[in-house]
Order: structure tokens, then C-alpha cells, then sequence
């Protein structure tokens, strides 16, 4: 990832995920198991048929991603969201979630400084 959340691309992208797909195969394939490599290597790809008779059969996954919130909506199966132009995220977004606990981390620190700081001036004043 880059500094802005691009998926930069990977060496040894088929190695990779043939390496997964091996030991996901040995461990009995789901249809749950697989992959998530960038966009841009995906013109690099050249999977042996067994990996991609197994992707084509439903039973490994290859998503390809450009950005790391399309990795977390793939992790998490919450959507990331886009901020509005108030800059606010909507509703049942995962970026609204993080949004809304950083928040709530800001009001309680807020807290705490304003009780120090009331118990410092109550100390000086009894």
C-alpha cells in the first residue's frame, strides 16, 4: 500500500497464490478460501488449471483490489463508504464506524483533561 491506500504491485504473484491454493486444496477446498492481489497483476497472471478450473468451479476466490477499502469491504463484508461533501461518511459504513469511535475516544479524553483540571483547581482552591 502507498500512503493513500493504493495496492502497489507484488513479485511473485503466481507462486503466491498457488502456494495457498495448495495447502487450502490439502485442507479441503471451501469455496470461502482465497486470494486478494493487486489490479496490477493481474495482466501477470498464469495460474496453473487446477487453480483456475477451481476459481472458474466457485471453490477459490481471486479478488484483485486497487485500493485497501476494497480489501476491507472483502475481509470484513462491510462496506468502506465515501464521505460526502461534508465530509461525513454514511450509516453502516465501516469509515463511519471508525469515524464515530474516534470520536467517541476524543470526547472521552476531552473528559479526563476537563476533570484533571478541575481537581487541580479544586486542590488549590480548598
Amino acid at each position: 500500500m502507498d500512503q493513500n491506500g493504493g495496492v502497489q504491485p507484488i513479485g511473485g504473484v503466481n507462486e503466491k497464490i498457488e502456494g495457498f491454493f495448495d495447502l487450502c486444496r490439502l485442507r479441503g477446498l471451501t469455496g470461502a478460501q482465497g486470494v486478494i492481489v493487486p489490479r496490477q497483476n493481474v495482466k501477470n497472471l498464469m495460474l496453473k488449471k487446477e487453480v483456475v478450473e477451481a476459481v472458474r468451479q466457485g471453490k477459490f476466490l481471486v479478488h484483485t483490489i486497487g485500493h485497501v477499502e476494497e480489501g476491507i469491504e472483502i475481509l470484513t463484508g462491510i462496506p468502506a463508504g465515501e464521505a460526502d461533501p461534508d465530509g461525513k461518511f454514511p450509516e453502516g459504513t465501516l469509515n463511519r464506524m471508525v469515524e464515530d469511535r474516534l470520536t467517541e475516544l476524543r470526547d472521552a479524553m476531552k473528559k479526563e483533561e476537563e476533570e484533571k483540571r478541575k481537581g487541580t483547581k479544586d486542590e488549590r482552591d480548598g
